[in-house]
């Protein structure tokens, strides 16, 4: 599990029920949900909690530096609570199916000079596409 309700308890995140139902919708290893998804499995805990407050507290929750947006692919936004480790992420390009993955050595050593323009690089995404093990065997 991640340590995400920790997190925002440390920061002084001031804590609703509907905050806290979205981050508890979001703990956890390998999360990957869209807004949307996050929304009904809330919804299923908090039935009063509305698709706005999801769409801000995870908003809310990306501007404080606790919660990535991933973009794998052309669809939708997803939320990866995974903020403090650095990782990169294994996508099946069949189903969608996103996992974390922290292969060893510095990305950014694997630019070399003449490659980076000038560029003073800050930051580093990559992205692994493959076949799922249960898209494989279908």
């Amino acid at each position: 599990m991640s340590d995400l309700l920790e997190r925002l308890r440390t920061r002084g995140w001031r804590m609703t029920a509907q905050r806290r139902v979205v981050a508890e919708v979001l703990d956890g290893d390998h999360v990957h949900l869209t807004a949307d998804e996050v929304h009904a499995r809330a919804v299923a805990r908090l039935p009063e909690i509305s698709r706005a407050t999801v769409y801000n507290t995870l908003g809310e929750m990306v501007t404080l530096g606790e919660v990535i947006e991933v973009s794998t692919d052309r669809r939708a936004k997803r939320y990866d609570p995974n903020a403090h480790r650095p990782h990169h992420h294994l996508v099946c390009a069949q189903c969608g199916t996103i996992r974390d993955v922290h292969p060893t050595g510095d990305p950014l050593a694997a630019l070399p000079d003449g490659e980076r323009f000038g560029f003073e690089i800050s930051d580093v995404e990559v992205t692994y596409r493959g076949t799922c093990p249960n898209c494989a065997a279908a």
